[in-house]
């Protein structure tokens, strides 16, 4: 096992990054799959959190008129109350109510997430059980509210969804689609939400965890920065096709695939194929 993150395994981890970070599949489970697999060392939380800066990026970019009409309307509107019923005003309130659980149980957690989660049993009941939930919601749910009906409730309970991605397994946008299914959104007005509230929490997370990789001999900086310029890339492309079959599509294949991969997961745990932590 090399001492340190290689190009070719920085240029794997940056594609299953971009692959997976918008899927409702975990991104941070497929880091953590890939290293075992190929038994390499996990580059660890702190690679995950600045890795994800490159999908984030991809987010802002395809989501770059929203999110500048958000900003610019929630900003002139705390000056401005007559602006303060418009839906990118709320938006901006909702997207900061809905980042408290994260930013809350991150900083309460952050020991356990850094270390017993990243177990690959964890993950793997992680994948199937969230699996077997996003699928019930996305069978039962009623897919009929729309944007203006997301509430400072509905965005305090989409919070709550996002804060249970810190488990490796559950997935960011997995977790937040199924809390939205639950509460009767669309799919596509689900996923638009969870990604604009991925923003703030993606970024604190990485200024958090950058110092990290400064001083790791292992997942270095040049090598971290390939990563995440190829997650960029890739995710971009990733969350415009998202985007578009979700309108037409259920969440039936990604249930699938959550649920056999747990499932192969525990057999390479079970039979020694791969190490669990």
């Amino acid at each position: 096992m090399v001492n340190h993150l290689t190009w070719i395994q920085a240029i794997v981890l940056g594609i299953s990054q971009g692959l997976t970070e918008f899927l409702p599949v975990s991104s941070s489970a497929h880091t953590l799959i890939l290293s075992r697999l190929f038994n390499w060392q996990d580059p660890g939380a702190a690679f995950t959190a600045v890795t994800q800066l490159g999908t984030e990026a991809a987010v802002i970019l395809y989501f770059r008129h929203d999110i500048a009409a958000i900003i610019s309307t929630w900003f002139k509107s705390l000056r401005k109350t007559e602006l303060r019923a418009q839906p990118e005003a709320k938006m901006g309130w909702y997207v900061i109510v809905g980042t408290l659980p994260i930013a809350i149980l991150g900083l309460i957690f952050k020991t356990q997430i850094e270390t017993t989660a990243r177990n690959l049993v964890v993950v793997a009941l992680a994948l199937i059980i969230m699996g077997l939930i996003l699928g019930y919601a996305d069978i039962s749910a009623k897919h009929i509210k729309d944007e203006s009906h997301l509430s400072w409730k509905s965005a305090l309970i989409f919070g709550v969804g996002q804060a249970l991605a810190l488990i490796p397994g559950v997935s960011r946008s997995g977790a937040t689609i199924t809390f939205g299914l639950f509460m009767g959104f669309k799919r596509e007005v689900a996923a638009r939400y969870s990604f604009l509230l991925a923003i703030p929490a993606v970024l604190a997370s990485a200024l958090l965890e950058m110092k990290d990789i400064s001083g790791d001999t292992y997942a270095n900086w040049p090598a971290t920065i390939v990563a995440t310029v190829i997650a960029f890339v890739v995710g971009y492309g990733v969350i415009s096709t998202l985007m578009k079959y979700i309108r037409t599509h259920s969440f039936k294949i990604f249930v699938q695939y959550r649920i056999a991969l747990g499932v192969l997961l525990l057999i390479l745990v079970a039979t020694g194929v791969v190490s669990a932590t």
